[in-house]
């Protein structure tokens, strides 16, 4: 019985289909700036007509390019991550990047892996999320020579090169502020992972300064989300009582709000809350919440602009960027 089973069309194809030879079509499709226009037009009719799909990481051997940049971040259901993602994603493909996305949780060793994967599809570089990694990663990325671009996070001795910001300053700008509108009675609605408890100890070493050392805390599981917020916060409750509540996240901020709310409490009158992130909610929530804001596209845009520069040898004036932050302040505290 004859089999049914199509075999994908081949370069051979697309040159019948075109009738020119397979050197010709190869040319037209890897180096169309060396081709005449009016055969390279021809070549894609062929190839738009038989489904022809051209092996891009066969081209790009040749001339030692993928065009292909790895990406690799913890989770892609936060708008922090998803602006970010959209925006280096955005940049590259203008300069004819594409990106290769991973979602790596927060663990170090299935991040590892990942990278190891993904090394294997010859990526012109990598986007990693964080300066903590397994030795195994670091060891694997030095070994590929390849640029590598850190993010959200802040080192003066980056892997390669970094876009990011101070997350133990972000917590302290959080603690000097609060203090600033009289807060004495902070709670933490928190999520554990690495970068919220950078956030958490320049809070508390700043509180422990004025004489506020022990804050109560009730850890959130990540995802962190609105439902989360409200029931970290009636957790809270039950360990003192207080007059800030200042989560990791808007996420949480906002679950807290709501569940202040259906409690009779006023925010900020009766209980301030404060984020983290100024996500596109946070402006428009009633109240409004009170937030540090990190510019998410940016670090995008540079960490691609940076990627490209260097895989390109153009000349780079900086290769560590601190981001920044501002706290926005709004309704809520």
């Amino acid at each position: 019985m004859k089999s049914t089973k199509h075999r994908a069309p081949t370069l051979e194809d697309v040159a019948r289909s075109a009738g020119l030879s397979p050197m010709t079509v190869s040319r037209a499709l890897n180096t169309p700036q060396l081709v005449r226009p009016e055969t390279v037009e021809k070549v894609m009719q062929a190839v738009r007509a038989t489904g022809y799909i051209p092996n891009a990481l066969a081209g790009g051997l040749a001339s030692q390019r993928s065009k292909l940049i790895a990406v690799v971040v913890p989770q892609i259901n936060n708008n922090m991550f998803v602006d970010t993602i959209q925006s280096l994603s955005d940049e590259l493909a203008v300069r004819g990047y594409h990106i290769l996305l991973c979602v790596a949780g927060y663990a170090e060793q299935t991040e590892a892996e990942l990278v190891a994967t993904l090394l294997s599809r010859r990526p012109d570089g990598v986007l990693l999320t964080g300066i903590h990694h397994a030795r195994e990663l670091k060891k694997v990325i030095l070994n590929a020579a390849i640029p590598v671009v850190e993010i959200w996070d802040l080192t003066p001795t980056p892997l390669d090169m970094l876009v990011g910001f101070s997350h133990e300053k972000v917590g302290q700008a959080t603690a000097e502020y609060l203090l600033s509108k009289g807060y004495r009675r902070p709670g933490l609605l928190w999520t554990a992972d690495r970068r919220a408890a950078q956030r958490k100890q320049g809070l508390c070493s700043v509180l422990t300064r004025h004489d506020i050392p022990e804050v109560p805390q009730v850890d959130v599981s990540l995802p962190a989300s609105l439902a989360l917020g409200r029931r970290g916060l009636v957790q809270l409750f039950t360990r003192g009582e207080f007059d800030v509540i200042v989560c990791s996240s808007d996420t949480l901020a906002q679950g807290a709000i709501m569940e202040s709310e259906s409690r009779g409490l006023r925010v900020p009158q009766d209980l301030a809350v404060i984020g983290f992130g100024d996500l596109d909610f946070a402006a428009s929530n009633r109240p409004s919440i009170t937030t540090i804001s990190v510019d998410r596209r940016a670090i995008g845009q540079q960490a691609a602009t940076l990627l490209a520069d260097r895989i390109e040898h153009l000349p780079q004036a900086e290769t560590l960027i601190d981001i920044g932050f501002h706290l926005v302040k709004r309704e809520s505290a």
